[in-house]
């Protein structure tokens, strides 16, 4: 059972009342909103810890709702759609979000998603609390990183994602092996997320995202941390 309190986001009453009911058995706190704007409205009042936010709203759609909320909070968020087009998938995860589902959609694998995007990874860096390399510095017990002067603000998974990579510098990690690894054990075959979390974060981190020094593609296989020694 959990006292994460989540936010459904649906203009679809039907929708909202199943969730509500499925949350609600499985110990979550739930609230719920109609549209982006009473969602926002919603993120400004209450603590929510995570939004599960449909794509496809008249009004503000759940594309630029993720992006506004995004722009102020690392909140956790799964975005619901009917289409199941990679370029869906990737507008969705671009937006911020953490994870993606296409309806209809059962509620073991919505649960087991859920449990995903709350996962928090332990501080796996040997006890470190901060990592600097080049001018960037990685605190693990805070969750913040700053680049020169300026910090920068990650996506839970984004800071996941880093973090684990970072624990195991110069090393190829196989996308499979990071899906699990970071989402979880039933994650394995989306390769388009670790594709797009990585653009994300070299465009976040790295001085030429273009030709990224440390956030390094092995083709065909994964991706590396390189940590100059």
């Amino acid at each position: 059972m959990s006292s994460a309190r989540i936010l459904v986001v649906d203009d679809d009453p039907q929708i909202r009342r199943v969730l509500r009911t499925t949350l609600i058995a499985q110990g979550y706190e739930v609230v719920d909103a109609r549209n982006g704007e009473e969602a926002l409205e919603r993120m400004r009042g209450d603590r929510v810890d995570l939004l599960i936010l449909d794509m496809n709203m008249p009004g503000m759609s759940g594309i630029e709702t993720c992006r506004l909320i995004r722009s102020s909070s690392d909140v956790a968020i799964i975005m619901l759609t009917v289409r199941d087009t990679e370029a869906d998938k990737v507008e969705a995860l671009d937006a911020g979000a953490d994870d993606y589902m296409t309806k209809p959609f059962g509620s073991p694998e919505l649960l087991a998603r859920i449990r995903a995007a709350l996962r928090r990874l332990p501080q796996t860096t040997s006890g470190l609390q901060t990592v600097r390399v080049g001018d960037m510095e990685i605190n693990f017990s805070t969750r913040r990183v700053i680049a020169g002067t300026r910090q920068v603000r990650l996506t839970p998974k984004e800071f996941d994602l880093l973090q684990y990579l970072v624990a195991h510098p110069n090393v190829p990690i196989p996308h499979t092996k990071l899906l699990q690894s970071v989402w979880g054990p039933d994650y394995g075959d989306e390769v388009e997320y670790l594709r797009v979390f990585i653009n994300q974060l070299r465009k976040k981190l790295e001085k030429n995202p273009s030709d990224p020094k440390y956030l390094l593609t092995e083709p065909w296989v994964g991706y590396r941390f390189n940590l100059p020694q």
